[in-house]
C-alpha cells in the first residue's frame, strides 16, 4: 500500500491560475461556446469580488463551531484569495457540515473496519477528522492545492476527541485525477471536487480500478451538482440519498 501513497505524494507542480483558469476557459467553450463563456467568466469574477467584501468573510465564518469544540482551522473564513480564486475556476472550498456527514455515514448500514475512507478533495482535513469518529481501517486525504495541505496535516496533528476511533489518518498533496486507487473496500467521498471533466477522469480511473481488482465500493457525492457523471457509470448505481447529497455502490457484477 505504501506504493501507492508514494507515488500520490508527488504532486506534478503547484497549480497555478493560468492554468486553471485556462483548463476552465477549453471546457466551458466546449460546452457553451465563446461567447456564453466570456459571459460566465465576467460573472464568476464578479461574484469573486463581491464574496471578498469585508462583510462577506464575516459570513463565511458561520461555520466556525466545529473548529472552536476541537481548536483546529477548517472553516472557509480564512481560505487566502489566491486559493480562493484557484476555487473558482477548479473547486471552491467549503467545509462539510458535521450532522449532514454524521447523516451519510448512518446512512451506510456497513462494518467501517472493513473499509479505507478515501476525501478527494480533502482541503483543510475537516472530513477526514470526522471520519475518525468511526472505526475505518485507514483515511486518506487528496488535496491539490499545497497551502490547504499543509493546514491539514496540521489539524491532523492537533485533533483530540474521546470519540476517536480511527488514527491512521494521511493527508496527501497530489492530483486526484492521476489518483491510483488502493484495491480494498473504500468509501469514496466527493464535495464537488472537480469539474466535469475532472470527475470523469477520476471516474475513469476507479471504474479501471474495479475492474481490476473487484471489491465493495461507496461513493458519497455531497451536493451532487454533477449528478449523472457519476449515473453514467457502469460499475456504481445510486441506492439512497436526499437534495443534498447521493449515495452509490458498486453495481452486483462488482
Amino acid at each position: 500500500m505504501r506504493e501507492f501513497l508514494d507515488v500520490t505524494k508527488q504532486p506534478a507542480g503547484t497549480p497555478t491560475l493560468v492554468a486553471a483558469i485556462f483548463d476552465w476557459w477549453n471546457g466551458a467553450v466546449a460546452k457553451h461556446g465563446v461567447a456564453a463563456a466570456f459571459r460566465q467568466f465576467l460573472r464568476l469574477l464578479w461574484e469573486f469580488a463581491r464574496d471578498s467584501a469585508p462583510s462577506r468573510q464575516r459570513q463565511r465564518y458561520g461555520d466556525v463551531d466545529y473548529d472552536w469544540d476541537y481548536r483546529v482551522d477548517t472553516t472557509g473564513a480564512t481560505v487566502g484569495w489566491r486559493d480562493r480564486l484557484l476555487g473558482v475556476f477548479h473547486s471552491p472550498y467549503q467545509p462539510t457540515d458535521p450532522t449532514l456527514f454524521r447523516e451519510m455515514m448512518q446512512a451506510l448500514e456497513i462494518d467501517f473496519s472493513e473499509f479505507t475512507f478515501i476525501d478527494i478533495g480533502s482541503g483543510k482535513g475537516r472530513v477526514l477528522l470526522m471520519a475518525a469518529n468511526y472505526p475505518f481501517r485507514r483515511i486518506v486525504g487528496i488535496e491539490l492545492l499545497p497551502q490547504l495541505h499543509r493546514i491539514a496535516q496540521g489539524n491532523i496533528r492537533k485533533y483530540k476527541s474521546e470519540s476517536q476511533q480511527c488514527f491512521a489518518i494521511e493527508a496527501v498533496c497530489g492530483d486526484a485525477r492521476e489518483f491510483a486507487f488502493p484495491p480494498e473496500p473504500t468509501v469514496l467521498y466527493l464535495f464537488n471536487p472537480l469539474p466535469e471533466a475532472g470527475l470523469m477522469q477520476l471516474l475513469g480511473n476507479l471504474e479501471r480500478s474495479l475492474r481490476d481488482h473487484p471489491r465493495p465500493m461507496y461513493v458519497l457525492y455531497h451536493n451532487p451538482l454533477l449528478e449523472q457523471v457519476l449515473t453514467s457509470q457502469k460499475c456504481l448505481h445510486k441506492f439512497g440519498g436526499t437534495h443534498q447529497y447521493s449515495l452509490f455502490k458498486t453495481t452486483p457484477q462488482q
